[in-house]
């Protein structure tokens, strides 16, 4: 399996994503964890499955959330730039690319 790297920006927006939900809903925030990790599993396992949607960046949708995963490979590991919502600011995470 390819290692998979969290960018800064990227673990904070699952973070803040997390507290939201779980502040929402006692429990929901680590449903929202635990489906980016099997998310980030799938794509270490992978990693071309899912489509280009710019450049070499590549989107993993959640299956419960509206949140998707972008990433890039590299030649030895995987870069995760953004956990999204998938209805604000479309392209805000292209400068981490």
């Amino acid at each position: 399996m390819t290692p998979v790297i969290f960018l800064d920006p990227a673990e904070e927006e699952m973070i803040a994503a997390a507290l939201y939900y779980e502040d929402q809903t006692v429990g929901l925030g680590e449903h929202f964890v635990a489906e980016v990790q099997h998310a980030v599993q799938r794509i270490a396992e992978h990693p071309t499955a899912n489509r280009i949607i710019k450049r070499e960046v590549r989107r993993r949708l959640l299956r419960r959330f509206p949140f998707g995963i972008l990433y890039r490979i590299e030649k030895d590991e995987i870069i995760i730039a953004a956990v999204m919502h998938l209805r604000r600011q479309p392209g805000y995470w292209s400068e981490r690319i």
